[in-house]
């Protein structure tokens, strides 16, 4: 990461909270560069020091001199106890901070399978490297909420149900750098949407510069991964949808048992839920056409094989065969049936959906607050995230949970891929 001189440096300057006579322990220096102040990094910063009980000392504040310059931060940090100490330098870290010493990661060996030392460094999904065996390795299969496990050189991002006895985990913060992504201004591929969330916007502009993001994704043979919920269905879009598989740009789709009934249901009976879509009306007994749509796949033995017998003929599952576009449906507690291809086993359905979003460059998530939300914790934060949703909170929760990078675009979900299908075909 490049470092550019700024136009302001101040003298040393100090802060704290409460202050404590005999600060137990040395303090630890730390620096950070990027966009500090118009990303509010330089508040979070300093407020992670104070609202914890520590202290901290500024030595150095370049401010970037134009628009497009780093700022730079340099300074230490004090604490009453290690706890609280551990605790500062730990949320420091997952926000971009860097140590400034030569400290190695501190390796500790797991004791039984699924479990780890109690201080052992919780990943973000941002970039991440450590400092191992005198040497910088970059973490492999970076997401949020696992541990970094190392062994022959290679240190890779692990979920804690996958750690075994022995295997030689990172706890504590020293030897880990965090790298977030800083939000460029001149962002290429999203300056059509600059804020998180899009609601007062064109939405056929918003769509446009969507296109454009997709067709590049595609270009340098990257993979698209849609999260599509029954809403997609409701509204109108799964024929769109399917248009949009049959160009050839999404990878995998990832979704639930919901989604393959309604639209399997819509493609056997012209129902959603029992309402006609084409007329908006319920019909006689409609509420039995999602079992019917059950029960007619289960019948063939899974969905492919429905449409291999020729029962199913459209609709957004018919086009992932037809068009050999893989697919993962995650089961709940509230499903009926299930489809025969829905994943009941929770770990089964989660090793599933991580194993299609690997090399993932964009996800479209589409009407679906409970996957787009599992997804979000599953890919890294390069990844472009595009959560389209008729409710604002649903990119809200996102955000909250981790997933930073996700941009909203607030529409119905139905016209949205219906634009997006006319814009990808012209």
């Amino acid at each position: 990461m490049t470092r550019k001189k700024g136009a302001s440096r101040g003298a040393s300057t100090q802060g704290s909270g409460p202050k404590k006579p005999g600060t137990a322990h040395r303090p630890r220096r730390l620096n950070a560069t990027g966009h500090l102040i118009d990303s509010g990094l330089m508040s979070k910063y300093l407020n992670a020091v104070v609202e914890n009980g520590g202290a901290y000392t500024l030595h150095r504040f370049d401010i970037g001199r134009t628009v497009g310059d780093f700022s730079t931060v340099e300074f230490s940090v004090t604490a009453p106890t290690r706890e609280k100490l551990d605790l500062i330098l730990g949320n420091l870290v997952s926000l971009g901070c860097h140590t400034l010493d030569d400290a190695s990661a501190v390796l500790k060996p797991s004791e039984k399978d699924g479990t780890v030392p109690d201080d052992f460094y919780s990943t973000t999904n941002y970039r991440t490297v450590v400092r191992a065996a005198g040497e910088e390795i970059e973490v492999e299969e970076q997401r949020m909420d696992g541990c970094i496990v190392v062994a022959d050189g290679r240190a890779v991002c692990t979920k804690l149900r996958d750690v075994r006895s022995g295997d030689r985990v990172i706890c504590g913060h020293d030897g880990v750098d965090v790298f977030p992504p800083f939000k460029e201004r001149e962002a290429q591929d999203f300056v059509f949407m600059a804020s998180d969330v899009s609601s007062e916007k064109r939405v056929e502009i918003i769509v446009s510069g969507i296109a454009r993001m997709m067709r590049a994704v595609r270009k340098r043979g990257g993979r698209i991964i849609a999260v599509p919920g029954p809403v997609v269905v409701h509204t109108g879009g799964g024929e769109h949808l399917g248009r949009i598989l049959r160009t050839g740009y999404i990878s995998a789709v990832l979704s639930g048992n919901a989604l393959a009934v309604h639209d399997i249901e819509r493609a056997l009976y012209g129902t959603s839920l029992g309402v006609h879509l084409d007329t908006g009306i319920p019909v006689v007994e409609g509420h039995r056409n999602h079992m019917r749509a059950i029960n007619a796949v289960r019948r063939c033995g899974s969905i492919a094989r429905a449409v291999e017998e020729g029962v199913l003929t459209r609709g957004v599952m018919y086009e992932c065969v037809k068009n050999r576009v893989p697919y993962a449906l995650a089961g709940s507690i509230r499903d009926d049936g299930p489809m025969p291809d829905t994943m009941m086993d929770l770990i089964e359905a989660q090793e599933a959906y991580a194993r299609l979003l690997k090399g993932a460059e964009a996800v479209l998530m589409l009407g679906s607050m409970l996957h787009s939300i599992g997804v979000g914790n599953m890919v890294p934060a390069w990844v472009q995230t595009v959560c389209v949703d008729i409710n604002p909170a649903v990119v809200t929760k996102l955000s909250d949970r981790g997933s930073a990078q996700a941009v909203g675009v607030v529409t119905d979900v139905g016209l949205f891929l219906r634009l997006l299908a006319d814009e990808l075909s012209a």
